[in-house]
């Protein structure tokens, strides 16, 4: 399973994310790596179709694809609706991506 954050430099919420996924992992008995991928600039940015600091992606999926509107790209911090914490996505969100590429890998 290919599991990434990716953030931007100084990001509040990049580290507690890291610990989200691990979490996750852990919980769902799942050994991966976590990928820690620094978007540098806007070029960065466009390329990799970041929406904002931090973007956790599982198997190249953002766990928030569905619920999020906007496909603007930016080197800047994110928020996501429905969640309590503050830059981070709810940890349901993240469970379920984690599941679903579990799953899929199984067929």
């Amino acid at each position: 399973m290919k599991v990434e954050v990716l953030y931007v430099t100084d990001c509040p919420s990049h580290p507690a994310a890291v610990q989200l996924v691990r979490d996750v992992l852990l919980s769902e008995d799942v050994i991966a790596e976590i990928s820690e991928v620094l978007i540098a600039d806007n070029h960065m940015a466009k390329a990799l179709s970041f929406r904002g600091s931090p973007t956790i992606r599982i198997n190249g999926r953002d766990v928030a694809e569905e619920s999020f509107e906007s496909k603007d790209c930016a080197v800047s911090c994110r928020l996501y609706s429905g969640s309590n914490q503050i830059g981070l996505p709810p940890v349901e969100w993240i469970r379920r991506a984690v599941v679903n590429a579990r799953e899929a890998g199984t067929r």
